[in-house]
């Protein structure tokens, strides 16, 4: 808005001119709320004509402008202060002065609050589906690499050999916490504070429970100041995608390492060559996937800065406050579809991996368990071992070892067979078939109930996506009965 007098609904003359309308303006990045807001002011607009406050014909109107401003779309709003405004001054241009009974008994405070849960809880649901087929990527890996030894990692240094399977799976679990956050920040997301006014409540009969249920929203926000002011579930949400941007730099990075090891082959689709150098091939997108969390980071640290010490009831700051949100999600659930891709897409090349998994005496702790399995306190064991991995690492060494730390050979401490079988890494990662681990049976245990979660978690964000559905559906067959 330009210069003096350019007058708006909400602003009118003396306050519709001067240098700061722009600075005040939010349309630059309102596009994203334009149909939040007509779903809600469909739904106000009902009510006020059920509750008796608007009359039938004016509802009617209104209804039938808001049909034409969603027909037109966003980039045929009049100029406004934000979209909520635009959106008003639309329907006041098609019906006249009767058009601005829409705005009986709400403030802006309440639409704006209302709008933002509206588009965040399609938002957070749309990055739960994306997180649960991450899952199942992963879950195709472990399957397809249930028996695939690889060496498994401690402060980057060779540590226990595992399979590629019992890799995956790890960020599947983790992966499948992040999906929960998700759902929980769903659900405190999915309440209505419309019917607050600016924050003190009305004195018109409105009924907040009616415009809740239009929208699909599973309750409503008591407190009608709370109700205005909190971004708290942005703040929620924002976490939930923060944690899950760490998930994602910590599987990006694992990936970025096994390529740098020859473990394995990123498709050519997820990788790129030097612009110098073409030789190379870079596993470019799993370190923007990597990136994506200090963005994440960014932003939740920014939304919580403005949010900070803000006082009650509401303050212009919160315009500001959902921009952080709007990136953080975006960037987050890009890099969530990116990083599934490239894990799907991989080759996994068993001959390296079985050769690394052996590497740094790797099946140390294998043996010093054997050893305590068959009496020798473990401490012992592990000292046995530890001397065993300065003499080469094989029967002799340990052999000698326990001459050394125990004063007998290892024959008396445990059969020769089962000595070696403890030092193949194969045979080791066998061995290990407690609860979660690595062993292919246990694996398939922890694959199974793995796919168990991401069926219910898929279920989860369905029933949700068909009540908001069913919602709509329901606004819209009251907005037709008008017609």
């Amino acid at each position: 808005m330009d210069g003096e007098g350019s007058e708006t609904v909400v602003r009118r003359e003396r306050f519709a001119g001067g240098p700061a309308r722009e600075f005040l303006s939010s349309m630059a990045f309102d596009d994203r709320l334009f149909e939040a807001d007509l779903a809600v002011d469909r739904a106000h607009v009902v009510m006020l004509a059920e509750q008796g406050i608007v009359d039938a014909a004016d509802a009617d109107a209104i209804l039938g402008a808001l049909d034409d401003v969603a027909e037109e779309g966003f980039d045929a709003l009049p100029e406004g202060e934000d979209v909520h405004e635009a959106i008003e001054t639309a329907v006041i241009e098609r019906v006249g002065p009767d058009g601005g009974r829409m705005h009986t008994a709400r403030s802006r405070n309440d639409e704006v609050a209302a709008c933002l849960r509206y588009e965040y809880r399609d938002t957070l649901l749309e990055a739960v589906e994306t997180t649960v087929a991450a899952r199942e990527a992963l879950c195709e890996v472990a399957e397809a690499e249930r028996e695939t030894v690889m060496p498994g990692y401690t402060h980057l240094q060779p540590a226990q050999p595992t399979t590629v399977a019992h890799w995956a799976l790890s960020y599947e679990a983790a992966l499948a916490r992040d999906t929960e956050r998700l759902l929980d920040a769903f659900d405190r997301t999915n309440r209505s504070p419309l019917g607050s006014a600016a924050f003190a409540g009305t004195p018109f009969d409105v009924d907040r429970e009616r415009t809740a249920e239009l929208l699909g929203f599973e309750s409503v926000l008591d407190n009608s100041m709370d109700a205005v002011s909190s971004r708290d579930f942005l703040v929620e949400g924002s976490a939930a995608f923060a944690g899950l941007a760490t998930t994602l730099s910590g599987l990006a990075e694992d990936l970025v390492v096994f390529a740098n090891r020859g473990l394995v082959e990123l498709d050519d689709d997820y990788a790129s060559t030097s612009s110098i150098m073409p030789q190379k091939k870079n596993p470019d997108t799993l370190e923007l996937v990597r990136s994506t969390a200090g963005d994440a980071f960014g932003g939740l640290h920014g939304l919580l800065t403005t949010l900070k010490g803000l006082p009650r009831a509401y303050n212009r700051d919160l315009q500001n406050a959902s921009p952080h949100a709007w990136r953080v999600a975006d960037a987050v659930a890009e890099a969530t579809d990116v990083a599934a891709g490239a894990v799907s897409t991989a080759d996994w090349p068993a001959e390296e991996l079985a050769a690394a998994a052996g590497e740094g005496f790797s099946t140390a702790t294998g043996v010093a368990d054997l050893l305590a399995m068959h009496g020798l306190p473990f401490r012992t064991a592990h000292e046995v071992v530890a001397a065993a991995a300065e003499r080469g690492a094989d029967y002799d060494a340990l052999d000698a070892a326990c001459e050394e730390v125990v004063g007998e050979d290892i024959d008396s401490l445990a059969d020769r067979d089962a000595v070696e079988a403890a030092l193949d890494p194969v045979a080791s990662v066998a061995s290990r078939d407690s609860m979660g681990g690595p062993a292919p049976e246990a694996t398939a245990e922890t694959l199974a109930s793995a796919l168990d979660g991401c069926a219910a978690h898929a279920d989860a964000a369905a029933s949700r996506a068909d009540a908001l559905a069913v919602a709509e559906e329901s606004l819209a067959a009251e907005v037709s009965s008008y017609a």
